[in-house]
């Protein structure tokens, strides 16, 4: 299988998708999916965009919340057709066979993943692969999946792995079973992990287009020479929460495998809580200990991190002002966002505050987004107002 040396390098997440519990909506179309039995004999084609380069490559795939063994037939991985995102067809010749201890097969326990063997395949920063897996005998029950992936997949008939392109393709807006890319990086390489929701998984970005803050937040790290190492490893979902579970575990339950279990991971932004506030009832009472235990969430995600090494950001939230169902007549919501964002700034548990908040807010109107940035429903953002929330985050954290 070819093992990596230790010395001279080593291992960073340079893509990930924070793996989820695949919900009935978010399940592959039929025939993909029939009677409890999903991708039987066939094959899907998805792309991820990586942040920094290397010269060998290896992946992972997730059986997180699999009710049964995940069997994987046959993996690829190749360059798409022009370089480009959310396509189905390779570059002819570029497809190259992924193994796993030597197999190019692999069946994954249930909860479990399985990291590829490494490939000598060199990955500039910033390019697409495209990664193609067959299943010969599809997987039963529950499926591990990322649904807000932004990116277009492909799911078509038969073993399609290192096809050209793909016969009779089937297009869905979602991520199955791949769950990281690791680069083998210079010693000084190291990642960015981000905890949050689907303001950092992407929603109201452009389909296709890898313009979340995050990628954005890359290009303007890739561009100065002291920041070129950094890789970016998004760990969102949408309707993620800090304290509870609801589309996906809750940031105190994922905080080990999301973040502390990343390659090469140094530095954490904590961007997540709009979700709990949102979901609490409008009641001073309610908000008044939602307020209490977010914060107190903030303290022990800081110090289950520090244990390990990472310098931890807090971003402070963004405003939700006009949004139905978020923003309640009382107020009360608000003011509970106006004392965690307080806490945040002035707390000193953090060891750098990024502010988003002031960033993207109407100074007109502090508890609505600027109208430019929003999305449309006053609380996701438009690929400007993530522009925005990349260029507010100071290259300077990433050199400590």
């Amino acid at each position: 299988m070819g093992a990596t040396p230790s010395h001279g390098g080593h291992w960073v997440d340079t893509w990930t998708a924070m793996p989820q519990s695949t919900e009935p909506d978010n399940l592959p179309p039929p025939p993909y999916a029939k009677d409890d039995l999903v991708l039987a004999d066939s094959t899907v084609r998805q792309t991820v965009r990586v942040s920094v380069g290397g010269r060998r490559i290896r992946l992972r795939f997730s059986n997180a919340f699999g009710s049964a063994p995940l069997p994987i037939t046959r993996v690829s991985v190749a360059s798409p057709a022009g370089g480009a995102a959310g396509v189905s067809a390779v570059q002819p010749g570029t497809a190259r066979p992924v193994t796993f201890s030597g197999r190019s097969s692999a069946v994954v326990p249930a909860g479990a993943q399985i990291v590829s063997d490494p490939l000598d395949l060199p990955a500039a920063p910033a390019s697409v692969l495209a990664v193609t897996v067959y299943l010969a005998r599809g997987q039963s029950g529950a499926v591990t999946s990322h649904p807000g992936s932004r990116t277009t997949s492909y799911l078509a008939a038969g073993d399609q792995a290192e096809a050209v392109d793909l016969t009779g393709a089937t297009p869905v807006d979602h991520w199955y079973f791949l769950s990281g890319v690791e680069v083998w990086s210079e010693p000084a390489g190291a990642a960015l992990v981000l905890l949050g929701d689907s303001l950092t998984d992407g929603r109201g970005s452009t389909t296709n287009g890898n313009d979340r803050w995050p990628d954005q937040l890359f290009d303007r790290l890739r561009a100065d020479p002291r920041t070129a190492g950094v890789a970016v490893a998004n760990q969102a979902a949408g309707g993620n929460r800090v304290l509870a579970d609801g589309l996906g575990p809750s940031a105190l339950a994922r905080l080990d495998r999301d973040v502390l279990a990343r390659s090469a991971a140094r530095w954490l932004i904590v961007f997540e809580g709009v979700n709990d506030i949102g979901t609490a009832e409008p009641t001073p009472a309610a908000q008044r200990e939602l307020a209490d235990a977010l914060t107190a969430a903030y303290e022990q995600i800081v110090v289950r991190a520090h244990a390990r090494d990472l310098r931890v950001y807090g971003a402070t939230l963004t405003p939700f002002g006009g949004n139905d169902p978020y923003d309640d007549p009382g107020g009360h919501r608000e003011a509970t966002r106006q004392a965690v964002n307080e806490w945040i700034r002035t707390g000193g548990r953090f060891d750098a505050v990024i502010d988003f908040d002031r960033a993207v807010r109407d100074p007109a109107e502090p508890r609505r987004l600027l109208a430019a940035y929003d999305e449309g429903d006053g609380l996701h953002l438009s690929p400007a107002g993530y522009k925005a929330l990349a260029d507010a985050v100071p290259a300077g954290l990433f050199s400590e």
